[in-house]
């Protein structure tokens, strides 16, 4: 019997949201796509609130009301009981520490950095946080490039949920600021996502975003 389908709020150029679309399209189950502009405050209306008190994307809702947050979180609950997710506790468990290493040292930093490239003005004196938040991506990437140097994937064996947690913000690095040309076995592994059965590209940001980006 197929899964229920499920419905996802989300900002398609979100990575965070990005991630979930990812695994639903590779496990072939149904949903729904909601678009929240969050960066427009489409996250904090009183109906999105309602359902989501901290008001952020994506968030996943099944057919009888109860909702899911946080990405990885999401990612977890989609991939239970497929090769997404081992099922040998000590490669969970490994792969766990990536989804919490991705949320924790990776994303605040490119993540942060690409939204501020793109998403506020040139003027913005959140733009002083650049140096520092560059600083710190680079320091994650060199973790992960470390790892890829004996590894081929960071869920385990095969790929999975901690792959496509780290994706999802790593193959847009260079939109924060970030030359992953330093990052060669990166480079390698993010050839090896965009080959994986099910693939689906995350979309291009709009002209206005491009523009900042550009200019960035």
């Amino acid at each position: 019997m197929s899964p229920d389908p499920v419905t996802i709020h989300g900002m398609s150029t979100s990575g965070n949201c990005h991630k979930v679309r990812l695994l639903l399209e590779q496990r072939g189950r149904p949903y729904t796509w909601i678009e929240v502009d969050s960066a427009h405050g489409g996250t904090r209306t009183p109906e999105y609130l309602a359902k989501n008190p901290n008001g952020k994307v994506p968030m996943l809702e099944r057919v009888d009301g109860s909702v899911l947050v946080e990405s990885n979180a999401i990612l977890s609950w989609l991939a239970e009981g497929s090769t997404y997710l081992p099922a040998d506790a000590w490669q969970r468990a490994q792969a766990l520490s990536w989804l919490f290493f991705e949320q924790y040292s990776h994303e605040p930093y490119i993540a942060v950095a690409r939204f501020i490239r793109g998403w506020t003005p040139l003027d913005s004196p959140r733009r002083a946080d650049l140096p520092r938040l560059h600083e710190r991506g680079m320091q994650a990437l060199a973790v992960m490039e470390k790892h890829l140097v004996q590894a081929t994937w960071f869920t385990g064996p095969a790929y999975g949920v901690a792959d496509i947690a780290l994706f999802a913000y790593t193959h847009c690095a260079g939109e924060g600021g970030f030359d992953l040309a330093a990052f060669p076995h990166i480079t390698d592994w993010l050839a090896r996502v965009r080959a994986q059965p099910g693939f689906v590209p995350m979309p291009g940001v709009s002209d206005e975003v491009a523009v900042r980006l550009a200019s960035s």
